[in-house]
């Protein structure tokens, strides 16, 4: 009967193709659908990080701070770099496929003394990077359907309570199709991909052919351009922003592996293919857009808020035909947001999941029927409902809610390559090994090269795009940054430091807990799988029935859940003596 159950555990726990068995491997039971294919995937990851959209969002930022020269060698730099980064991570998402993305890899990554706590920090970060994107990618939404308007209707003047009620429209929608039309996630994506690339080829090839009043060549590779106020050298720094936030989100499929059918091996591939399709379209578009900007003092100032409606309106000269091309990018934009929604939703509760948020029973529940986290579906549509608000009274709050939002993603990055970097150093994790994994000489070049290109955008974020600074044109992200440190650190002393645990769930997973111990009464709680590795006879670790003697099964229970989570399964890890 013994050996009977101890073939099921090592069944259980042995390193399994199959996902399902992957996960529980990792300490966590399957309690969402598996429906996502490699195709569907790559459409979700695409249509968050699409770069040619995003850079119709920010494309003006550029122009002002150095000019078509500056955008287009950064963005190819700064797509190169982003692979540096991606790469990596794709690797971490193969060993580690759960929905905790970033933070959960720092917890199996980082020595164990800090593991933990920088753990924490990562966690918060890639939350705030993901919600405050959402909020954005909403308010993006909105702005294309309000330019759209007044285009139309010259009359009409955009007010920014517009843009905030619009961007909840676009925030509800997401929420009730993650809610209600699950089962739609996959076939949504899969239709976006098609759509997008579809969408990309329509838009350029229509602004190239219609537009007859082209720049030279010289305006796009050579003159620079600076309305910033800074000198040319700073301005070129700011100027950089500008691709970087088109090149952001690429870790969405880490954040859904648990609804992916083959996770550990096609998430992987859809983190780098995103990159590679967002960095194609978005130089692309890129140049398309240089090659057929008119003035751009009146692009800039555009009565429709958003200067590529502008650049497309001057192009065509036809309203028809300029909203047309528009609502092809604006539905990307809004689909971009249901995933946001979907993958926010994921990341809280998989945070929530390992206790590192207040109320974290409440936001870890799965409904039964649906396989959906609705509670964290709701927390994530609360949080960028007040988000958008912001914009109810100040653009320049609001602009900081764009900033943090790329800052948040790029820390979260940076925190991961860290400490897949100590690991190595430590010797604590030296070497990748699931299903996708480079040479380690290589691995641990790209993830040098990518953190060093992660902390130069994470410092450059906080610089403001105009000068002289007011505080109208003041960038708060090193306040929103500080803010963010200020609730990780209140609810760590509050919650966190008692309830959180993630790290130590990895720990178990890698065999080093031999020194952490839990009490309950007079009983300590061991790593078995720890012990067996460090040499100990397997004779000397007592079976089932002899642990039930010394310590009933459901304070052995309690025992485990207290410290690594609630996965009754993963229980067999532990013995009790």
């Amino acid at each position: 009967m013994t050996m009977a159950k101890e073939d099921d555990n090592q069944q259980v726990f042995s390193e399994s193709t199959g996902e399902d068995a992957r996960l529980e491997n990792l300490g966590y039971e399957q309690e969402l659908k598996r429906t996502f294919g490699l195709l569907g995937m790559i459409g979700f990851s695409f249509s968050v990080v699409t770069s040619w959209t995003a850079l119709s969002g920010v494309f003006i930022v550029g122009v002002t701070s150095g000019g078509p020269p500056v955008m287009v060698f950064s963005f190819i730099g700064v797509s190169l770099l982003t692979l540096a980064v991606a790469i990596p991570m794709a690797e971490m998402c193969s060993m580690y496929p759960v929905a905790g993305g970033q933070y959960s890899w720092v917890a199996a990554l980082a020595p164990p003394s800090i593991a933990r706590g920088l753990s924490y920090i990562s966690g918060w970060f890639m939350l705030i990077g993901i919600l405050a994107m959402g909020a954005t990618n909403n308010s993006i939404g909105a702005n294309f359907v309000l330019g759209m308007a007044n285009l139309v209707f010259p009359d009409y003047t955009i007010e920014r309570w517009h843009t905030v009620l619009v961007a909840y429209l676009v925030a509800f929608m997401a929420t009730a199709i993650n809610i209600w039309g699950p089962h739609l996630l996959h076939r949504i994506s899969r239709f976006i991909l098609i759509w997008n690339i579809g969408s990309f080829l329509i838009t350029t090839i229509v602004l190239l052919a219609t537009n007859d009043h082209k720049q030279p060549a010289s305006f796009v590779f050579s003159e620079f351009q600076n309305f910033s106020g800074w000198g040319s050298s700073m301005a070129a720094i700011v100027g950089i922003l500008q691709a970087c936030f088109g090149m952001c989100c690429y870790d969405a499929p880490s954040h859904m592996t648990e609804e992916m059918k083959s996770a550990s091996k096609e998430a992987p591939k859809a983190i780098i293919l995103s990159v590679v399709l967002g960095a194609v379209t978005g130089f692309a578009f890129l140049l398309t857009l240089c090659f057929c900007i008119g003035d751009i003092n009146t692009t800039a100032n555009t009565s429709t808020g958003v200067p590529v409606i502008q650049i497309l309106y001057d192009s065509t000269g036809s309203k028809v035909g300029t909203c047309f091309l528009a609502s092809m990018i604006a539905i990307i934009v809004i689909v971009a947001g249901n995933n946001l929604l979907a993958e926010g939703s994921r990341s809280v509760y998989a945070f929530a999941r390992d206790h590192g948020l207040p109320f974290s029973h409440i936001f870890s529940r799965v409904d039964s029927k649906s396989h959906v986290p609705v509670n964290a579906v709701l927390l994530t549509l609360v949080v960028q409902l007040a988000l958008d608000a912001i914009d109810f009274g100040t653009t320049t709050g609001f602009e900081t809610v764009i900033a943090i939002s790329t800052e948040g993603f790029y820390l979260s990055y940076a925190i991961a390559l860290f400490s897949r970097l100590l690991g190595f150093i430590t010797g604590h994790k030296t070497h990748m090994k699931g299903p996708f994994a480079l040479p380690q000489s290589m691995s641990i070049g790209l993830n040098i090269l990518g953190l060093l290109f992660l902390l130069f955008a994470a410092i450059t974020f906080n610089f403001p795009t105009d000068y002289p600074v007011t505080h109208e044109s003041m960038n708060y992200t090193s306040a929103a940054i500080g803010v963010i440190g200020l609730v990780s650190t209140v609810t760590w002393i509050t919650t966190g430091r008692k309830q959180f645990t993630g790290p130590q769930a990895m720990s178990v997973l890698n065999g080093h807990e031999r020194h952490e111990r839990g009490e309950i009464g007079e009983h300590h709680c061991f790593c078995e799988d720890c012990l067996a590795n460090e040499g100990d006879d397997e004779e000397e670790v007592p079976s089932e029935e002899e642990l039930c003697g010394l310590f009933d099964l459901v304070k052995w229970t309690v025992c485990y859940a207290e410290f690594h989570g609630k996965s009754v399964r993963a229980l067999h890890l532990r013995r009790c003596v």
